[in-house]
């Protein structure tokens, strides 16, 4: 089976449909590029000591907008959280779409900062890379505490695409899922 981007007719006719899909198609293909670009660029890198001190600082930074990110939700501090994330920002979250800063600030971003003020993550594991001005950072989280009224006990599993834009890393991309934990 061939498939080709957008326009090209070596795709077939049901891949077509779904590359011509609209912004979030698109988007979700850039996302893809960029870990496509990532991952290259991880598998060719210079192995070496120094390289490797380098590589872990340069990735630290993407880690730290995400982690500034979470910080500004659970103060509160919208403004901050808004300013971490791309105008362009596509945020995938219990089967729901975002595709702008605009149209998350105005649905989701308050009851999102009153939850993190509600609840405590603690982080289980994490994972990131980065390759030029593209980076990811993956996190495995529990999620506990109480809000509105309602225990909560989650695991929590995030992906975050980042992009340095005029020297800042910037959240492009947010995919956001979780599942109750059981206790026994």
């Amino acid at each position: 089976m061939k498939i080709g981007w957008i326009g090209e007719k070596t795709m077939t006719k049901d891949r077509e449909v779904l590359l011509r899909g609209g912004r979030a198609t698109k988007a979700a293909l850039a996302i893809m590029a960029a870990m496509a670009q990532i991952a290259a660029a991880n598998s060719s890198s210079d192995h070496s000591p120094t390289a490797q001190v380098n590589a872990v600082s340069a990735a630290n930074a993407p880690a730290t907008a995400v982690d500034a990110f979470h910080a500004a939700l659970s103060k509160g501090d919208t403004r901050t959280a808004l300013d971490l994330l791309a105008e362009d920002v596509l945020i995938f979250e219990s089967g729901g779409v975002e595709r702008n800063r605009a149209e998350y600030a105005s649905h989701h971003l308050a009851a999102d900062a009153a939850f993190s003020a509600a609840v405590r993550r603690t982080l289980a594991s994490r994972s990131h890379g980065d390759a030029g001005d593209a980076a990811w950072v993956t996190s495995v989280e529990t999620v506990a505490g109480t809000y509105r009224g309602r225990a909560i006990n989650l695991r929590s599993v995030e992906t975050m695409i980042l992009r340095r834009v005029a020297g800042k890393w910037r959240i492009g991309h947010i995919h956001w899922s979780s599942k109750d934990l059981v206790t026994k």
